[in-house]
């Protein structure tokens, strides 16, 4: 099945997500349509933190991705369910301007706060478009991809070296370079091709036609 959109948004709760979940995906379409990628806090009010929002910038333009395509939300880390309704008018907005015909959130298998609380109020503020839902191994529980993408060894090598900017989480299991690597090889061993994306399928909207 081949699949396409014109406009695809990227949503992630924090600095890391969409490249956790999406980097070789991002680097295999950014010459091929139009990518938005959003995340939605900074992390910056973490003085732990404080490198993150230019890893992240760097991260992306390693995936073909320019600064201009990516953007941040003003929402604080670890409170979103306390701001679900400033995070729906948000991506109501981003509806009128961005106007996506595919769009790529964290799991609904994914167990924190934020990420479940994004996830919750993209469905409804995109209804009637096609989302799909990213696996960010250090906080899912239970994820099978239900929706895999083929991807190349260069999209692989580009998310490892993209993940490789955050000198901030160097040391954190889930940027280590073969558990990056093998996700994508089970992912692909699913779909029997060499490598793969894996997604859940939140909703997909549709026509049978030739």
């Amino acid at each position: 099945m081949n699949f396409f959109g014109k406009r695809v948004l990227f949503l992630g709760a924090h600095p890391d997500d969409i490249e956790i979940g999406c980097g070789a995906l991002i680097h295999h379409i950014v010459k091929q349509t139009e990518i938005l990628c959003v995340t939605l806090s900074d992390n910056q009010k973490n003085p732990d933190l404080k490198n993150v929002k230019d890893e992240h910038l760097r991260s992306m333009k390693v995936l073909g991705v320019p600064d201009e395509k990516v953007v941040f939300g003003p929402f604080t880390t670890r409170v979103f369910p306390d701001a679900r309704q400033e995070i729906l008018e948000y991506f109501l907005d981003l509806r009128k301007t961005f106007q996506p015909d595919l769009i790529f959130v964290h799991s609904k298998q994914d167990v924190h706060q934020d990420h479940l609380t994004m996830t919750d109020e993209a469905l409804r503020a995109y209804r009637g478009i096609t989302v799909l839902g990213f696996d960010v191994v250090r906080s899912s529980y239970g994820f099978f991809p239900h929706f895999l993408v083929e991807v190349t060894e260069e999209d692989v090598r580009k998310k490892i070296e993209a993940l490789a900017e955050y000198e901030t989480y160097r040391d954190r299991y889930y940027f280590n370079s073969e558990l990056t690597r093998s996700i994508m090889v089970r992912h692909g061993a699913v779909a029997e091709i060499p490598f793969a994306e894996g997604f859940d399928i939140l909703r997909i909207v549709g026509k049978f036609e030739k």
